[in-house]
């Protein structure tokens, strides 16, 4: 059965479907959050909070549109807010000696570890917006016709955006493999 199909019966009232589609995202709206937060416990409490307001904003969604880019803009507006309501509680530096403890897999090899490391650390060191199109259009393996959607944009303003990012991050990383 289809997501959308499964989602008009989670509409509808047939709750017991939210698991099916709980299943089959949970994995990677949890990938999602955790390259947007670079913090695995927080990636698993938002996670649940997308699942929660899924259920909560069912009746949001309409019938027709793609499940998979509706459910990652909940998962948006969660990171979103958890942002605002955080921020002046942390500063925006991000604790990079930390994040290899987070991110990096210990029984990959020292040299990918380090290379990972570089590209992570680059990767903290964008905007929000530029990380976020990154994670989705790299990690999530979205199409920019997915993330255009998402993003409420043109595919046209994606790609430029994306061309714009990758150009970042290839700067911050260079200058990080330096040192």
């Amino acid at each position: 059965m289809a997501d959308e199909q499964i989602m008009d019966a989670v509409k509808n009232g047939d709750l017991q479907q939210a698991t099916v589609l709980f299943e089959r995202y949970h994995k990677r709206i949890f990938n999602f959050l955790a390259r947007m937060t670079m913090d695995r416990a927080l990636a698993e409490d938002l996670t649940q909070n997308v699942f929660l307001r899924m259920i909560k904003y069912r009746n949001s969604y309409r019938e027709g549109n793609k499940f998979q880019s509706w459910i990652y803009q909940v998962a948006r507006n969660v990171f979103s807010d958890h942002y605002q309501v955080n921020k002046n509680r942390r500063s925006d530096f991000i604790d990079v000696e930390k994040m290899s403890d987070i991110i990096i897999d210990p029984d990959e090899g020292a040299a990918q570890n380090e290379r990972e490391n570089i590209l992570h650390r680059s990767m903290a060191m964008l905007n929000d917006e530029q990380r976020e199109l990154l994670v989705l259009t790299r990690f999530q393996q979205m199409k920019y016709e997915e993330v255009a959607v998402i993003m409420e944009t043109t595919v046209a303003n994606i790609k430029v955006k994306i061309h714009r990012a990758i150009a970042k991050l290839r700067e911050h990383y260079f200058e990080l493999e330096k040192i």
